[in-house]
């Protein structure tokens, strides 16, 4: 599969909490928290749980720093 995205950060599943329809999903990339939102519907299609190798891939149009 080819991807437009550069911004690939491979990570362990930390936790995943699912609501009615979305879910938050924290990946722990090399000691900091990556925190997404998907639908519980791909977590269940993904079968994604704690433990799991994957890669968050990040697309953003505009990134904020702050000091």
């Amino acid at each position: 599969m080819k991807i437009s995205g550069r911004n690939k950060l491979q990570g362990i599943v930390k936790e995943v909490v699912k609501g009615a329809v979305m879910a938050k999903v924290v990946v722990d990339y090399k000691g900091d928290e990556i925190v997404s939102t998907i639908t519980v519907d791909s977590i269940d299609d993904l079968g994604l749980k704690v433990g799991d190798e994957v890669t968050a891939l990040i697309k953003s149009t505009e990134v904020m720093i702050i000091k």
